[in-house]
């Protein structure tokens, strides 16, 4: 998946294709990203409001260019991007029942890009049963 850069990007619709490609019926689906500037969240996928809300609370626990960092070989979103997917998630596992994920009304799976500009970002799912 390409990114244009800090923000939210809803999986939904490419995991439940993937699951369905599976022919799997009951199991489990892991997605997984192979990344360490991004990361993966199961999250409410009614209210926009929800995934700026996020973004605010994460931009002041890990600000871009906090002088106390010390690695910024790519700029001033860098460390903060590392710091922002290890408190999130690398990878969500989720039920499988009926050929397709068994989530909830309200969620999403979504990729959150945790740098400012874009990037090509790969997202491995896996699915068991």
């Amino acid at each position: 998946m390409t990114t244009r850069g800090r923000g939210t990007y809803d999986l939904t619709a490419q995991v439940q294709s993937a699951v369905r490609a599976s022919d799997i019926d009951i199991g489990m689906c892991n997605v997984f990203i192979r990344h360490t500037s991004a990361s993966l969240m199961l999250c409410e996928n009614a209210d926009p409001a929800v995934l700026r809300d996020l973004e605010t609370f994460m931009s002041r626990l890990a600000p871009d260019g906090d002088p106390a960092n010390t690695h910024t070989a790519e700029g001033p979103d860098d460390m903060p991007a590392h710091i922002r997917s290890v408190l999130t998630h690398a990878d969500l596992n989720l039920p499988v029942r009926q050929g397709r994920c068994d989530l909830g009304t309200w969620q999403g799976v979504y990729l959150w890009e945790h740098r400012q500009r874009g990037h090509e970002r790969k997202v491995t799912v896996t699915v068991t049963g």
